[in-house]
C-alpha cells in the first residue's frame, strides 16, 4: 500500500510546475517497485521562496527534492554541502536530506545529457559545438562537454555577461577545450545544442539560425515536450541527425533514483 503515514515523500519544485514530468515518472517507479513513497509537485511565487523552503525543511518526512526553473541556484544556496557537479555551477537540480536534517546538493543535468548522447550514438570528443543557453542546465552541459573532450564550444546566450562568466570558468577548468562567447550561429560546427526553454511554446522563436544548419551536423534539444520541437523538426527537414530531450530526462531519472536511494539500500549520507 502506498501513501501511508510512513511514506517517504519527495517533492518536485518549479514555478510554474504544471509542465513537470518527474512526479508522474517517479510515482510510476514507486508503484512498480512497491515502495511506500510518493512525489508531489509543488510551486511557490519567487517572492515566497524563503518562507516555502523553511517550511519544506521543517517537514521531516520530505527526503528529497527535484528542482527546476527558476529555483536551481536559490536551492543550492540553501544546502550545507554539494557534489562538485553542483558546486562548480552553483546550481542544484536534486537535493537530499542528510542525517542532521540539512540538505546535500547535486546536479544531474550534464550527467543525463551526456549519457543520453552516448546512448544515441553521438560523439563529443574532438567536435566543434554550438551551445545556446548558459543558464542552470546550460552551465552543467558546458562543463560536461568540455570534460568529455569537445574541441571547441561556441556559447551563445541572451545574457552575454552570464555566458562570458561561464566560458571563463569552463576554460580555466578544461584548458584543452576552446570556448568562446558568440552568436547563435552553427556555421562551422559539428553539433548544435539548444539548452534554453525556447521551444516549449509554439510561439517561441527558434533558438538558433537554422539557415546555417547542414546535413552533416547533429542537432540536440534538451526540451522534452514537445518531443519534436520546431528546432528538431527544421533540423530533420534539412537532413541533420537529431537528438530529442527525453533521453536526457530518462538518464537523469536513473541517476536521481540512485541519489535519493529510493529503496533505502544505502543508509549513509555521504
Amino acid at each position: 500500500m502506498r501513501g501511508t503515514g510512513k511514506a517517504d515523500v519527495f517533492v518536485m519544485l518549479a514555478h510554474p510546475v504544471g509542465h513537470a514530468k518527474s512526479p508522474g515518472i517517479f510515482n510510476q517507479i514507486f508503484e512498480e517497485k512497491g515502495l511506500d513513497s510518493l512525489m508531489v509537485p509543488l510551486s511557490c511565487r519567487p517572492e515566497d521562496f524563503d518562507l516555502f523552503w523553511d517550511g519544506l525543511t521543517a517537514a521531516e518526512n520530505v527526503r528529497g527534492v527535484i528542482i527546476s526553473v527558476p529555483y536551481k541556484t536559490r536551492v543550492f544556496e540553501k544546502c550545507a554541502a554539494a557534489h562538485n557537479r553542483a558546486a562548480r555551477v552553483r546550481s542544484a537540480n536534486s537535493v537530499r536530506r542528510q542525517a542532521d536534517g540539512s540538505w546535500y546538493a547535486d546536479n544531474f543535468d550534464g550527467v543525463g545529457f551526456m549519457d543520453g548522447l552516448a546512448a544515441g550514438g553521438h560523439q563529443v570528443r574532438g567536435k566543434r559545438i554550438l551551445q545556446v543557453g548558459a543558464g542552470g542546465a546550460g552551465a552543467s552541459l558546458a562543463y560536461c562537454l568540455a570534460e568529455a573532450g569537445a574541441a571547441e564550444i561556441r556559447l551563445a546566450d541572451v545574457d552575454r555577461d552570464r555566458a562570458q562568466a561561464l566560458a571563463d570558468l569552463v576554460a580555466a577548468a578544461y584548458p584543452g577545450c576552446r570556448i568562446a562567447v558568440g552568436a547563435a550561429d552553427p556555421t562551422g560546427m559539428d553539433m548544435a545544442i539548444n539548452a534554453t526553454p525556447m521551444g516549449l511554446k509554439p510561439t517561441d522563436p527558434l533558438p538558433m539560425d537554422t539557415a546555417a544548419l547542414t546535413p552533416d551536423m547533429t542537432v540536440v534539444d534538451i526540451i522534452m515536450e514537445p518531443a519534436e520541437t520546431p528546432l528538431l523538426r527544421e533540423a530533420a527537414r534539412i537532413g541533420c541527425r537529431i537528438q530529442p530531450g527525453r533521453p536526457m530526462m530518462d538518464f537523469q531519472t536513473e541517476a536521481m533514483a540512485r541519489f535519493f536511494d529510493i529503496e533505502r539500500k544505502d543508509r549513509g549520507d555521504g
